[in-house]
């Protein structure tokens, strides 16, 4: 999932939502909202499975908003666990939160995953339970698993796309998206007392500070950025090969959104490291260009 940081105007207590909205308006405008990216691909499916995702960003844009909010560790707990009870409904078919009434539908058609739902859950409360810096590899594989790829994987069954390959590209393009938003974040997620990159890249370098600034300032922080940024262009060049070998067109919003942040990586590499606070983008034009060249053509 894109790590936004736009608020949400909706209550998340998860009790009845009052709302005139059908359900598949309500998470709609959620993601209209966002102004996410992820809207261009959304945009290149079919009406059912393109709300299919419009309840599956509502979800996990809902959620990850908990875990990035201002609340105690124990409220956010609290508010997660109410989510997990919204799956447990969605699946014993009684939802109640207008999001989860639009996933049921799609849950239904396309065989969505209960497990990947929760393990979505599982990554905003690594999160949740304390600011994440410099984590071990194995708790950063973990991380982007389950905050990214599980989102993936949700995704490729609304797109229908099946198959092993496809379920690899699903994990693979995650965690290269991830690692791509974590590059572009750092200095954001760095005022939030978080630092995602692992900890074996910045012992290589000779940093053993965990605070986020002062790692961001260490003077050996641009070879770990380069490191990163190699991991991920590793990462995308598998998905592509992922992506060659499935014939059809069930995974062209998975190549848009390739494309999409592919060329954001370059941008991050281009930028290098030090660079200033401001998150790097990529400009409109940029995006359309893309949408032609990988969505309609």
């Amino acid at each position: 999932m894109e790590k936004q940081r736009a608020p949400m105007a909706e209550s998340l207590e998860l009790q009845q939502a009052i709302t005139r909205d059908t359900p598949e308006t309500y998470v709609r405008k959620i993601v209209e909202k966002a102004g996410s990216s992820f809207i261009w691909a959304m945009r290149l499916l079919p009406p059912s499975r393109r709300h299919a995702m419009y309840g599956i960003y509502a979800f996990c844009r809902c959620v990850d908003d908990i875990a990035d909010g201002p609340e105690t560790e124990a409220q956010k707990h609290a508010k997660l666990e109410a989510w997990r009870e919204e799956v447990e409904q969605l699946f014993a078919g009684t939802p109640k939160h207008p999001i989860m009434q639009a996933l049921q539908p799609a849950k239904d058609s396309f065989n969505l995953p209960k497990a990947e739902f929760l393990a979505v859950i599982d990554g905003m409360e690594m999160d949740a339970r304390a600011s994440i810096r410099a984590p071990v590899r194995e708790d950063f594989t973990l991380y982007c698993r389950r905050v990214a790829g599980a989102v993936g994987l949700l995704s490729i069954h609304a797109f229908g796309a099946r198959g092993p390959a496809a379920e690899e590209l699903a994990v693979v393009q995650g965690e290269a998206l991830q690692i791509t938003n974590i590059l572009r974040d750092l200095w954001e997620d760095a005022a939030r007392g978080r630092l995602y990159v692992p900890r074996d890249l910045l012992k290589q370098e000779g940093i053993e500070d965990t605070d986020p600034l002062t790692v961001l300032k260490h003077p050996n922080f641009t070879r770990v950025h380069a490191a990163l940024c190699a991991e991920a262009d590793r990462l995308f060049s598998r998905a592509r090969e992922l992506i060659a070998q499935s014939a059809g067109s069930s995974l062209r919003p998975a190549r848009l959104m390739l494309e999409v942040y592919g060329r954001l990586l370059e941008r991050v590499k281009e930028t290098g490291w030090p660079h200033d606070e401001n998150r790097i983008t990529l400009r409109r034009a940029e995006k359309l260009w893309l949408v032609l060249r990988y969505g309609l053509i």
